[in-house]
């Protein structure tokens, strides 16, 4: 295994979230991995202020780069970051997302394994108290045992932790910015990389923590926004495939509602069922706003009004 195997691009889109980008840096400065091999790029997408305050402490730890753009949107900025990494491989994370000390040594031995597959890392809740956060940590691990049941043909990974090799990523052409939201893209990905003919392996040891903090109304919108999202990556989907739009079978949604189900407590289980029944009717909502919005009617009627 040489050198040039081991070198990591870290790319961190950020935005207006300087406490919780200041715990992921130090926690980075913490890996279980030598400095000389990885750099770090943090791309801030229009935050309102100045990040640099934040960012200066930590350039004397590790090589580290800030890069700032105007606003454009969560699948715009990890292109900017990887257009501009002087690595090989590059890893992906949330500026909300601490990893684990040996997170990035369990990617370079996966890549010394599997050196042209995209790695998917293992996501754990820090909100653990918050039943809205553990809710939707829930309902990302139930995805995870759907699509990646076995290691070796895994189909989906969330981008808040994957890594993959430069040349790759910008081969296929980088996160769909049509995306309106955050929300989708990432997913579309995964399948435009494995109609490529890629491979994606799946690493549960590479492990980060997840502290995005929700409410009732963060925890619906959040959901609502999933639901916009699925729209356009199964009417891409479609596209690609030459087929009709098509939707996961109804077991997907019965195994989801009772997922929870041998995890919890009885009263904990029966609240997650009933958030979990609540985020996919938020879903289909936001599902079918999304497809009336792109409706080749309400389409004419935008361009003629504008």
């Amino acid at each position: 295994m040489t050198d040039q195997t081991l070198l990591f691009s870290i790319v961190i889109p950020t935005y207006a979230r300087p406490q919780k980008l200041a715990q992921c840096l130090n926690a980075i400065a913490h890996l279980n991995y030598p400095r000389d091999r990885f750099e770090v790029i943090i791309v801030d997408d229009g935050s309102p202020i100045s990040i640099e305050p934040v960012v200066q402490p930590f350039r004397e730890r590790f090589n580290l780069t800030l890069m700032t753009q105007s606003n454009a949107g969560p699948a715009n900025a990890p292109k900017t970051g990887v257009t501009h990494s002087k690595r090989k491989n590059n890893v992906f994370k949330d500026d909300y997302c601490v990893p684990d000390v040996n997170w990035l040594q369990v990617f370079a031995d996966g890549f010394s394994k599997k050196p042209d597959c995209m790695l998917g890392g293992y996501t754990i809740n820090k909100l653990s108290d918050n039943i809205f956060s553990q809710t939707s940590q829930l309902l990302i691990d139930y995805i995870y045992s759907y699509y990646n049941l076995e290691e070796k043909e895994a189909s989906f990974f969330a981008s808040n932790n994957f890594a993959l090799s430069k040349e790759q990523f910008l081969h296929i052409g980088s996160f769909d910015t049509t995306f309106p939201l955050a929300a989708g893209e990432d997913r579309e990905f995964c399948d435009r990389w494995l109609y490529h003919g890629y491979k994606m392996h799946y690493v549960p040891d590479a492990i980060i923590l997840h502290s995005h903090y929700l409410t009732w109304s963060s925890f619906c919108k959040q959901h609502l926004n999933y639901g916009r999202g699925a729209f356009h990556y199964h009417q891409l989907r479609a596209e690609r495939q030459q087929e009709k739009m098509k939707v996961e079978p109804l077991h997907f949604y019965w195994d989801l509602l009772t997922f929870p189900w041998g995890k919890f407590n009885m009263f904990q289980a029966i609240s997650m069922s009933v958030l979990l029944l609540i985020s996919q009717v938020y879903n289909v909502i936001g599902f079918f706003k999304e497809k009336q919005l792109n409706s080749p009617q309400t389409l004419e009627k935008v361009q003629i009004d504008t």
